[in-house]
């Protein structure tokens, strides 16, 4: 049996490894993105061997070619309009809702902002990416998007007999690259079931969180304890240096106490005490799933005095360090305060 094609938009940072791992699945994946060196990474995967498959590695042939048995192929294409050609899906790696509007909907250039915040513009003119698709397609939305436009974009889309259902993930670039992802997905239960496998090939956890949106919602809330958890770990950690404490002997107590957090066991480890701040998530885009998770408590009318602080003092970081910063330099700048 012929392998399943799915399309792929955004080959950035979370969207190559992403891809590698579907081709290592057995998926013929059509990719796009408006960046060549993006789709020149995305046509190496063509290239790799299947010996590296512990890392997610796809042993094809060059683009678009058979590959070997068991193994899927990669078609790099210029044109958004040609990327879901002969796919029963379509997935979606972009930075938000304004990006993914352009993309599907057209009325303007669709633009491209991969996870360290840069962003290239697309020039597919007016037409967006939903005139091309045939009914029937499946477009899965797994950029941190707002819920309530997603919502209105599905009901769009379903106009035109094209389902749309949101799978946002949880776990970076690391997870990305691994396979350890968690993928939280709203849309119906039907379509959960048909792409789950496909998800599967992505993350190790693949959760129905509810209707079309409810993925999309959980990864807002998601990220706003994430940031708390990491702006208070930083302060708290800060204050312990002040007073003249060894962060690494903080850290190793702490992670086998009560105030251990992803943030104190990974996050501080890896990317602060090293002073890389490279986790692979710009702290721009960490502000903005944070003010979509405020939005939600402020429109369903809770308690947000935390939340508030929280989004204020990223705000301030955001005003402080460069555009590109990674949301992890949120502790430098804790440091420099």
């Amino acid at each position: 049996m012929a392998a399943e094609v799915v399309g792929f938009i955004g080959l950035g940072h979370m969207g190559i490894p992403m891809t590698r791992r579907l081709v290592a699945a057995g998926y013929q994946v059509r990719g796009f993105d408006t960046s060549a060196q993006a789709r020149a990474n995305f046509a190496a995967i063509g290239s790799a061997s299947p010996g590296s498959a512990g890392t997610g590695s796809a042993g094809t042939g060059a683009a678009g070619d058979e590959g070997d048995a068991g193994w899927g192929g990669v078609t790099a294409v210029a044109e958004l309009a040609l990327v879901g050609d002969g796919a029963a899906a379509v997935i979606l790696m972009l930075p938000d809702s304004d990006v993914v509007e352009r993309v599907l909907l057209g009325g303007g250039s669709a633009g491209r902002e991969r996870a360290d915040g840069e962003h290239t513009d697309g020039e597919h003119g007016d037409d967006g990416l939903l005139s091309c698709l045939a009914p029937g397609t499946t477009v899965i939305d797994m950029s941190s998007s707002d819920p309530a436009r997603t919502k209105v974009l599905a009901a769009t889309m379903a106009e035109a007999g094209v389902t749309l259902i949101d799978a946002p993930v949880s776990g970076g670039v690391v997870g990305a690259r691994t396979g350890t992802l968690t993928v939280m997905v709203g849309g119906p239960a039907v379509a959960f079931e048909r792409f789950k496998p496909m998800l599967a090939a992505i993350g190790a956890r693949v959760v129905h969180a509810g209707d079309v949106g409810a993925g999309h919602a959980v990864k807002a809330l998601n990220n706003l304890m994430s940031a708390a958890h990491l702006l208070a770990s930083s302060e708290a950690l800060v204050a312990g240096q002040r007073f003249g404490l060894d962060p690494a002997v903080m850290l190793e107590i702490i992670n086998s106490s009560s105030g251990r957090s992803w943030s104190t066991q990974n996050k501080w480890p890896t990317f602060v005490l090293t002073e890389k701040y490279d986790a692979g998530f710009a702290l721009r885009l960490m502000l903005k799933d944070i003010k979509l998770a405020l939005a939600m408590e402020l429109a369903t009318g809770t308690p947000s005095t935390a939340s508030e602080a929280v989004v204020a003092a990223w705000e301030a970081a955001a005003a402080d360090l460069p555009a590109d910063a990674d949301h992890t330099a949120i502790a430098r700048w804790v440091a420099d305060q």
